[in-house]
């Protein structure tokens, strides 16, 4: 088995850490002095493909796999730890769960927004008595007509204040976790 990266692979690490010592090295200290989320350079991730390198190109993504998404995401956090978490939050845990449990209609919706950084997706899990364990989520989700309405507490929402989406973990009805129930969370959350 080869493990090395391909040609194209290179090229797509090359550029990422370029642009990663170019836009994002010189901002660092500034940033986490000031407390700055990095919005400007997240969007400019995005017009990159950078932020929808998974997804297939008709829901506006890159159309590359995980070995190239990996390799973006250590070059970004080589340089910067945050901006690459940002980046893994904004894909993995936001548009990857819509990508992989949404209907048709929302990954339609919110995909190429996503995957080109039109919109910023954030992940909310964590909540004060279970943490980060969503087997013991306890925030409720409550259909009322058309919408869904959330009960409960979350912290640590991953790029919360900059979110245009946010996936939200809650529970609805009896707690067997399903596959129908990860559907359902990502149906009520955006």
């Amino acid at each position: 088995m080869d493990f090395q990266l391909n040609e194209e692979q290179l090229h797509l690490k090359k550029s990422v850490r370029e642009f990663a010592e170019r836009e994002i090295a010189p901002n660092v200290r500034k940033w986490d002095e000031a407390g700055e989320f990095p919005l400007a350079t997240v969007k400019e991730l995005g017009k990159l493909g950078l932020l929808g390198v998974v997804f297939p190109a008709e829901l506006g993504g890159a159309g590359m796999g995980y070995v190239e998404y990996v390799t973006a995401i250590e070059e970004l956090s080589r340089v910067d730890g945050s901006v690459g978490i940002i980046v893994a939050a904004h894909t993995s845990l936001c548009s990857n769960h819509i990508f992989l449990a949404g209907n048709e209609t929302q990954k339609k919706k919110y995909l190429p927004h996503l995957a080109t950084g039109e919109f910023i997706g954030a992940w909310g899990l964590t909540e004060p008595s279970s943490g980060s364990d969503a087997g013991s989520a306890r925030m409720t989700a409550v259909r009322r007509g058309s919408n869904w309405v959330l009960n409960g507490t979350k912290t640590f929402i991953t790029n919360g204040h900059y979110a245009d989406v946010l996936v939200v973990v809650g529970v609805h009805g009896p707690v067997e976790h399903t596959k129908e129930d990860a559907a359902c969370e990502v149906e009520m959350a955006i």
